[in-house]
């Protein structure tokens, strides 16, 4: 990272004019706006309020821990797949997390780059670190997001919200959003069990009524097995997503009695910039 890749990427949040490096650590544009770039190298643009909170040190270690023992490979291995074969040059992770599918996905290339970008300052500071040709941006996916338009290849979008206007303004004409949300039988067990939040049973409609206004379905493949996990893995499994938001990280002892089967499904959409 440096000051000038991470301001390629970026215009002001405030009056939305491009942003570019102004001396030390600072990102400024041409009306005096001016932004700090953390010391470990990345920029905080949130702007006013918001409803929501990024996730914690605590769930990123336990996704680290989680997908560490290899649980979600097989998913990881198709988003690298889809985004690859798109010969892409700019990357944008909307909800990186721990940089864990945006690392596997972005090609080899001195002039290829990605961007993560996060609600929680924590995790951009994980996935910028992953990699030394990801930039990394704090920022709400639900406002304007602090983004030029029309010059990104792909972005990537693993159970993460989602702001289809603005994903189709930064998206270049044809470019891929490749969104992954969980099916139905995700984690049914955990949820029969109490300790996972419920899911959206219509999601993946939802998810291609909301996008058809600025997108084509182009591909749309399903995975799912049932794991065996060990008392620990499930406490990293719950730990890591949102159900820790309501209940809190489990421990050994809340899932001691749990079956160890647990099912793991998810849906894996590419829709096309229109």
């Amino acid at each position: 990272m440096s000051l000038q890749t991470l301001s390629e990427w970026l215009r002001c949040p405030n009056c939305l004019l491009p942003l570019h490096p102004s001396g030390g650590l600072l990102l400024g544009c041409e009306r005096g706006h001016s932004f700090d770039v953390n010391k470990r190298g990345f920029v905080n643009l949130l702007t006013g309020q918001r409803k929501f909170i990024g996730d914690s040190a605590t769930m990123l270690d336990a996704r680290d821990r989680f997908l560490g023992a290899g649980w979600f490979e097989p998913l990881r291995n198709a988003v690298r797949t889809i985004v690859t074969g798109e010969f892409p040059r700019r990357i944008l992770d909307v909800g990186c997390g721990t940089g864990y599918y945006l690392g596997a996905a972005l090609p080899p290339g001195d002039d290829v780059r990605a961007l993560g970008m996060d609600l929680s300052p924590t995790a951009v500071g994980r996935t910028i670190h992953s990699h030394n040709r990801i930039d990394g941006l704090v920022a709400d996916v639900w406002s304007p997001l602090p983004l030029l338009g029309g010059g990104i290849d792909v972005i990537l979008n693993v159970f993460a919200p989602r702001n289809p206007a603005e994903f189709h303004r930064v998206l270049r004409p044809n470019g891929l959003l490749l969104v992954v949300v969980p099916q139905s039988t995700h984690l049914r067990q955990l949820r029969e069990s109490g300790l996972a939040v419920e899911i959206q049973a219509d999601k993946a409609v939802h998810l291609t009524t909301s996008l058809a206004a600025g997108f084509s379905l182009e591909s749309h493949e399903r995975l799912n097995r049932t794991v065996q996990l060990s008392p620990s893995d499930v406490a990293s499994l719950i730990g890591m997503g949102p159900s820790s938001h309501h209940s809190g990280a489990a421990g050994d002892d809340d899932v001691a009695d749990l079956a160890r089967d647990v099912t793991v499904a998810f849906d894996i959409f590419g829709f096309r910039r229109r």
